[in-house]
């Protein structure tokens, strides 16, 4: 009896394998990707999850990584110092390979340019005295949250999916439902560390080097390599108050978005446009007590996906409250990859699937961007859209015509931060600082004869004229001239020359732009 399930599994394999052979495995992937997906990605990234997850528990608990972290810093040292010593022939970049990030690009820079290896993904050091927490760069959100969490602290900004990095997050961007009080996350970021172009070690913070720490965020590795950051905690709370509210008619959701972002005693506020003039706009505080009949844990396996519980309030034009697990209500989107995953298993949020297979889901980003191949890249390129762009908060109804207008995606995610008036290449138009919007659009655009390249021009071109910007993980139509209209490169180029990585990196210019795709 106990052979029957593995009898059976192997008879499903071994038919699978048949039917790829007879149709071609290209075929499979581009057509039936679902059954490559829960057949090979699921189980697959289930064991990579849990590898990670105690590796990471036996190094915390063994305080083996603050012991290891200066002698891997060291060789870091030296593999640059090796590069200058042999000529400085190319530039360098991280050794990590490309299909682990969670961008979309698979940047052809990783094969011509000096591999730089570095194996830092711990947590270093929690000090609760301080309220910061010292992390190294390929430490991920999903460990954060997982320690932090345990002993009742938590970041200000926690970006939503588990496998973003913190590496990532200051070298790009970050952002949650919080920023409306806190910013990105590079605002909430105290210190960098850094080995530089020739080799040195330096840290930076707002008040020592603090030209590099304002010029480091957004730049996407050109500057240095990251070896350490520390960022700032608070103490955390059981559960997340969330309120619901439907709103329909796109000047009310603006106006209404617009007034609960502006109130700093909401502890997040988010909204999920699912038509141009149909939105939910959920507004959460953290809290200790629950009550029961209330009690929502999103985050287990067999529930609906978020945005589909979301909807509901919608579809029956309801208010609601639901009080959430902490750790729940951050990764509310992950198991789901906000709505990408409904294009990948059209089935996913069937509760039987859910029940059966939920504890697998998702699949890691960067394995289905290793199994996506040349030709479904190429599909996913001119018929899908994943695209975060920060515009003013004032600018968001003509925002939001324009993104109707140029690709027709919903949902659509909102999500409002505070951008400081700071140095470096992401500040408001002004001295003061200024309420923006992170608008997501991520799925298959809905506008008739979209083209991928005309269509995004056009939205990048709106997003410059009202001093917006766009996420950088993403790809870029933009020309050099318009990518430095829209950024202020001023602090960048200064320190490029001051620590001589012309050299040494290449611009951040060349290495997001369309044509460093892979």
């Amino acid at each position: 009896m106990p052979l029957e399930p593995a009898v059976s599994l192997a008879v499903c394999a071994l038919l699978f394998l048949l039917w790829v052979r007879v149709k071609g495995l290209e075929f499979v992937l581009i057509h039936q990707r679902w059954v490559f997906v829960c057949l090979f990605l699921l189980p697959l990234s289930l064991i990579f999850d849990i590898y990670y997850y105690v590796r990471a528990w036996v190094v915390f608990k063994l305080s083996s990584a603050p012991r290891l972290h200066e002698q891997r810093v060291r060789d870091i040292q030296k593999q640059v110092r090796e590069w200058k010593e042999q000529g400085s022939k190319t530039f360098m970049c991280t050794g990590r390979p490309g299909w682990l990030t969670v961008s979309l690009r698979v940047g052809k820079y990783k094969k011509t340019h000096k591999n730089i290896m570095i194996n830092l993904m711990d947590i270093l050091e929690v000090d609760t005295k301080k309220q910061i927490v010292r992390v190294e760069p390929l430490v991920t959100m999903g460990q954060v949250t997982a320690l932090l969490t345990s002993i009742g602290w938590t970041l200000p900004v926690l970006p939503e999916l588990d496998d973003l990095t913190v590496g990532g997050l200051i070298m790009g961007t970050g952002i949650e439902s919080s920023s409306h009080k806190y910013g990105l996350f590079q605002h909430i970021c105290t210190a960098y560390e850094l080995v530089l172009a020739d080799g040195s070690f330096v840290r930076c913070t707002p008040s020592e080097n603090s030209d590099l720490f304002y010029a480091v965020p957004w730049s996407c590795g050109t500057l240095g390599f990251l070896v350490a950051a520390e960022i700032r905690i608070i103490p955390a709370k059981k559960y997340v108050k969330l309120h619901f509210e439907p709103v329909r008619g796109l000047e009310a959701i603006c106006a209404k978005f617009t007034h609960e972002s502006q109130r700093q005693e909401n502890h997040f506020v988010e909204g999920l446009l699912y038509s141009l003039d149909e939105a939910v706009i959920m507004t959460g505080v953290m809290t200790d007590e629950a009550e029961p009949s209330k009690l929502n844990s999103i985050g287990n396996y067999y529930k609906p996906w978020f945005f589909k519980h979301v909807e509901n309030y919608l579809k029956t034009n309801r208010e609601g409250l639901e009080y959430i697990p902490l750790r729940h209500y951050y990764h509310r989107h992950t198991r789901s990859i906000f709505w990408e995953l409904q294009d990948i298993i059209p089935f996913g949020n069937n509760p039987i699937f859910r029940y059966l297979f939920g504890w697998m889901v998702p699949p890691k980003i960067s394995l289905l961007k290793l199994t996506q191949g040349e030709t479904l890249r190429k599909l996913y390129e001119q018929h899908h859209v994943v695209q975060d762009m920060l515009v003013p908060m004032k600018c968001l109804q003509q925002a939001l015509h324009t993104f109707q207008n140029d690709i027709h995606v919903y949902p659509i995610w909102l999500c409002p931060f505070i951008l400081p008036s700071q140095p470096g290449l992401v500040h408001p138009k002004g001295n003061e600082a200024e309420l923006y919007i992170d608008i997501g659009a991520y799925g298959e655009p809905r506008v008739k004869h979209f083209e991928a390249r005309s269509c995004m021009r056009q939205l990048e071109k709106f997003v410059r004229s009202v001093h917006g910007f766009q996420m950088l993980y993403a790809d870029c139509y933009m020309n050099r001239e318009e990518f430095w209209e829209m950024f202020d490169g001023s602090l960048y180029h200064k320190l490029r020359e001051k620590l001589g990585c012309q050299d040494a990196f290449p611009e951040v210019y060349d290495k997001i732009c369309k044509a460093a795709r892979h």
